[in-house]
């Protein structure tokens, strides 16, 4: 389902009941009104001098039934400032998530509520997803939500490991970045409430930015090039555990921080630049484990 579009529909049939009620609409119902109470005045003068209550409230209920909007103004019009906040703060500044799967775990787990920076790389216009303003760029590191290029209605969040013009490689489980190693060293080992399950955990530096991965006991995940991959002739696979790509320019290489459980750029390529979505940052909430709350990395 594609929200965005929902909302911006919402925003402008709401926005145009709205403006029709403030130009044209509000303005008949005060006149309709204003000519219905003269006629009222001057039907009820002499009491309306005595100031009766009962006739007092009969011209207020008038007043009141002539002037209200009515009731399809009431679920359009209305709610067009609630929609307009709504649809800002969603398309320009923080737009929220929820973790649907375990290949971002220790980092995120399933149920998550995130926040997602939408202009930390750039403002974009809602629903066609074009760059008006550049404000910055991806870093390795970064945990990024994109739209997936094989399916862009469907919205993936992975890591971003390699920058445009990067030589990734991953190799028996050892990630090779520009010819450089990247640096890991061991931690306690992580437990998965959710598979019952134990695995070997380390902490892993990438750039400035220093973050937990987990792999399965015995070997690893068999990695293989995927039927619609991106970019082919970028990447060279060498069976069962090893791949080398170039990243194309404007395209980043995305992988999981659960490296054995993560379908990523090592399996179906590359995430063009207009598929970013924004940089996640925030738990704000998990159902099922209420103390999940804070900022990540």
């Amino acid at each position: 389902m594609n929200f965005a579009l929902i909302l911006f529909i919402l925003l402008v049939i709401s926005g145009v009941m709205w403006l029709l009620d403030v130009m044209l609409l509000k303005r008949q119902r005060v006149e309709a009104a204003g000519r219905a109470l003269a006629d009222f005045d001057a039907r009820n003068q002499e009491a309306l001098a005595n100031k009766q209550p009962a006739l007092e409230r009969e011209r207020a209920a008038v007043e009141e039934r002539l002037t209200r909007r009515p009731w399809y103004m009431e679920y359009t019009a209305s709610f067009f400032p609630v929609i307009l906040v709504v649809f800002i703060l969603r398309s320009f500044f923080f737009e929220p998530f929820r973790i649907p799967s375990g290949s971002m775990i220790p980092t995120l787990q399933i149920g998550d509520l995130i926040l997602v920076n939408k202009y930390q790389y750039g403002v974009r216009l809602p629903v066609i997803h074009t760059k008006v303003l550049d404000l910055g760029e991806p870093k390795r590191g970064d945990v990024m939500v994109f739209r997936f290029p094989n399916n862009p209605s469907q919205d993936y969040i992975k890591r971003v490991i390699g920058l445009p013009g990067d030589k990734v490689e991953y190799n028996s489980r050892r990630l090779i970045v520009n010819g450089v190693e990247v640096k890991t060293r061991p931690a306690e080992r992580y437990f998965e409430e959710g598979r019952v399950q134990y695995y070997n955990q380390f902490i892993e530096t990438l750039g400035d930015v220093e973050h937990r991965i987990i792999l399965n006991d015995g070997p690893g995940v068999p990695i293989a090039q995927g039927y619609q991959h991106t970019d082919p002739q970028a990447c060279h696979y060498s069976p069962p555990e090893a791949v080398t790509c170039t990243v194309p320019p404007g395209h980043y290489f995305m992988m999981g921080d659960n490296r054995d459980n993560s379908e990523d750029s090592r399996f179906w390529g590359f995430v063009p630049e207009e598929n970013i979505v924004g940089r996640a940052f925030f738990i704000w909430m998990n159902f099922g484990n209420i103390g999940r709350i804070g900022s990540f990395r």
